[in-house]
């Protein structure tokens, strides 16, 4: 079976009208929550992301709350889109992730043995495409309203009009109401009012094995800072993702690398006879000019 269809992707807006397709998502939930997925009901209390970030969210992201996903600049969106991966991988329930079709073709498709290697079991994740921000809102707000999800990502492009602060505050009711925590995704937005808890701005960070070579990968690092807590501080840390046990972690610090033993640091010796000194950048070193 292809990949993409073991996800379990629900168009909204090409097939049928937006209410049949609603009806769809309804019945898939219901499919899930009689396949004996966790007893559910208004959830209250926090979904633990691990050390250091629990201590400012005091223990943990909110449940029945909106939060928010900020790419820190274009470049980027990746890191916004595995941070909310991250998130999505914590809960043990049915996620269902509400996806603008633009999203999907500016950052590609969800992958399910990518998603399996961060965490999260392809076979609770149900893919819903919205046609443009109305949909996807709509279909938000639909899954919102079943307390057996463990979490739904919307995931609209740009800065639709129409995702305003009155919309970000239905989507918080909704939240609040089910206990189900939502988490909005702007990988290609800039941060404007909301009724959001938490905002959390996020890029890629160094990453690498401990004691392996520096070219050899090592699991996903993230910088990221938590611009908004309405329940108490905000921060910024670099962390590492750890896809078995399903919790951050801080990154280990790592030494900065030496220069090369036949030459000397930038800092050190003569500037060259045969042309201006030295710039290091990084691990690496070139000449200015």
């Amino acid at each position: 079976m292809h990949e993409r269809e073991r996800i379990g992707r629900e168009g909204i807006g090409r097939q049928g009208s937006e209410g049949d397709s609603l009806a769809a998502l309804r019945r898939r939930v219901e499919e899930i929550q009689h396949a004996g997925a966790p007893a559910a009901g208004a959830a209250r209390g926090h979904m633990a992301l691990g050390a250091p970030l629990d201590g400012a969210l005091g223990g943990g992201l909110a449940l029945g709350a909106l939060h928010e996903v900020f790419a820190c600049d274009k470049g980027n969106g990746a890191a916004a889109l595995g941070f909310a991966l991250a998130i999505a991988a914590g809960t043990r329930r049915p996620v269902v992730w509400v996806r603008q079709d633009l999203a999907a073709l500016e950052g590609g498709d969800l992958y399910g043995p990518g998603c399996a290697a961060f965490g999260l079991d392809p076979a609770r994740l149900i893919v819903v495409h919205g046609a443009d921000a109305t949909d996807t809102l709509a279909a938000a707000e639909e899954a919102l309203r079943h307390a057996v999800l463990g979490l739904v990502v919307v995931e609209p492009w740009g800065m639709p009009a129409r995702l305003d602060l009155t919309a970000t505050r239905r989507l918080a009711l909704r939240a609040e109401r089910s206990g189900v925590p939502a988490l909005l995704l702007r990988s290609a937005a800039e941060p404007v009012p909301s009724a959001a808890a938490t905002r959390w701005l996020a890029s890629a960070a160094p990453s690498g094995a401990a004691g392996a070579p520096a070219f050899c990968l090592g699991p996903p690092a993230f910088a990221l800072e938590l611009a908004r807590n309405r329940a108490g501080p905000t921060g910024r840390w670099i962390v590492e993702w750890n896809a078995h046990a399903r919790r951050f972690a801080p990154a280990p610090r790592r030494p900065a690398a030496a220069p090369p033993a036949h030459r000397p640091a930038a800092s050190q010796g003569p500037a060259r006879a045969d042309g201006p000194a030295p710039v290091v950048v990084g691990p690496f070193e070139r000449r200015a000019g």
